[in-house]
């Protein structure tokens, strides 16, 4: 497929051009025109550049690339290496950030719903047109030690949780991938029973206990593995391409 094709598959796909961001979405660096071989990953690292030379890829595919706003546009150190590395083997890099986040049944909050069995999945605010944060019922209630125990099986990654001040059963979540502690409080405004995301700041603490909701912070890249990865294969199985996920180790 040409580049500029699976870009424009892509941005169809993701209604990417709808959707106001912190960076630009879409084909970010141009390499080679044909593209067969993609490699998928969370983030366009050093090491998800070298995995893909060696797999002789064509293009990558991320949630996390480059050029976002405020980022200083200088092209050294580490910024350098990488650019350089992707221009010398002609390997195009495509990102796709709030539109994989927010995509209903390939983004990140999507497949962590499909993850956790949650049923009734819509937005936390029904009335925001772009959800972020999204809600929805366990099929079964759990004590806030099982539903931890439930997002280490499905996450491998041990959460952080706080539950001090909580429900003891846990019927109703929200939830949003990557760094959304800052929707906790009102999350509880909405009276869920937990909320879960990637990362934890100091004042998450003192909110979750004073608002008496469970929180969980399952890791900023473990929460946001699956969308990449599940676009990835939408398409390996609906335009034949040849995709492999890469997933670089992260304990963020």
């Amino acid at each position: 497929m040409n580049k500029f094709e699976l870009e424009r598959l892509l941005n169809q796909k993701l209604n990417s051009l709808s959707i106001k961001d912190y960076v630009e979405n879409g084909l970010q660096i141009e390499g080679q025109s044909d593209i067969s071989r993609i490699i998928t990953g969370v983030t366009a690292s050093k090491d998800l550049i070298d995995r893909a030379i060696t797999h002789k890829a064509d293009a990558i595919l991320v949630h996390h690339g480059y050029f976002w706003k405020n980022e200083s546009p200088l092209l050294r150190g580490m910024k350098y290496r990488r650019i350089k590395a992707l221009i010398e083997h002609d390997i195009n890099l495509f990102a796709y950030h709030l539109p994989l986040d927010l995509h209903p049944t390939l983004g990140n909050n999507a497949m962590l719903g499909k993850l956790w069995n949650v049923e009734n999945i819509r937005p936390l605010d029904e009335e925001d047109a772009m959800p972020l944060v999204v809600q929805g019922e366990l099929s079964a209630p759990m004590s806030g030690d099982q539903f931890r125990a439930l997002l280490e099986t499905t996450l491998s990654r041990k959460p952080l949780h706080i539950g001090d001040n909580a429900p003891d059963q846990i019927h109703r979540i929200a939830w949003c991938s990557g760094a959304a502690q800052d929707y906790l409080e009102r999350a509880a405004e909405y009276g869920v029973d937990a909320f879960i995301t990637g990362e934890v700041s100091e004042r998450t603490t003192f909110i979750a206990r004073e608002m008496g909701i469970h929180f969980y912070a399952a890791g900023h890249h473990a929460t946001e593995r699956y969308g990449v990865k599940a676009l990835g294969e939408w398409l390996a199985d609906e335009h034949q391409l040849d995709v492999t996920f890469i997933d670089i180790d992260n304990p963020v």
